[in-house]
């Protein structure tokens, strides 16, 4: 709602670095609503505090990054996590999406990326570091090649524009770019990017684009 402070959760074990970017996240508006050092700590703050987006770094003690992403999600599908690592690696890359992760950022990017990014991400957004985000949409489609697919319950109904709207995304559109091809608000394409995922009964962006591809509706824009 207007006025409301996104909520959000940093975890990294490493404390100057923490603090450095949950008093960022706090100077632009944000409410960090707790920090964790360790795996295991990001769980049980983020299941005590009900943060909406969790940064989170991959390489934990005591539970790795990639697990606390799939415990946290488990526990609440409508948390966005957007994984901050200093490791640019396509298998940690990989990992993390695979995990249920949103986005992934290398801890080289700066404030104003790192902030639009928070934004972004809250809002549905898939938020890639430069590079990355062509690496992730290449394991999916290669993914969807695989010709032993598990078969799958009737695909719902979508509406034309719902479906016009998903072979975007698949494409690795944001939805400003959707928005402006289909001279449509950006308010509007979120909408019916929830819609279609309540349909689908798929819980965000990045299962949404792999669901597109599975079905090759990525090669049907031009």
């Amino acid at each position: 709602m207007a006025g409301e402070r996104l909520r959000v959760m940093v975890v990294d074990d490493h404390p100057m670095w923490r603090e450095a970017v949950a008093r960022d996240l706090t100077d632009a508006g944000f409410e960090v609503v707790a920090t964790a050092g360790d795996g295991a700590e990001a769980v049980r703050r983020a299941a005590a505090t009900g943060p909406q987006v969790l940064l989170l770094d991959l390489h934990l003690p005591v539970l790795p990054g990639a697990e606390v992403c799939r415990q946290v999600l488990a526990r609440d599908p409508g948390l966005r996590v957007l994984v901050l690592s200093a490791s640019g690696e396509h298998a940690d890359v990989l990992e993390a999406v695979k995990a249920g992760a949103l986005g992934y950022l290398v801890k080289s990017a700066g404030r104003e990326e790192l902030l639009d990014a928070v934004r972004r991400t809250a809002a549905g957004d898939a938020v890639f570091t430069p590079g990355l985000a062509g690496l992730v949409l290449g394991e999916f489609r290669r993914l969807a090649a695989d010709p032993t697919p598990a078969p799958g319950p009737p695909v719902p109904q979508l509406t034309a524009r719902e479906t016009e709207v998903l072979r975007m995304v698949a494409k690795g559109l944001s939805y400003r770019q959707i928005a402006d091809r289909l001279v449509l608000s950006h308010r509007t394409v979120q909408n019916h990017v929830q819609n279609t995922l309540g349909k689908l009964q798929l819980h965000n962006r990045v299962e949404l684009v792999r669901y597109a591809i599975e079905r090759g509706l990525d090669d049907e824009l031009s």
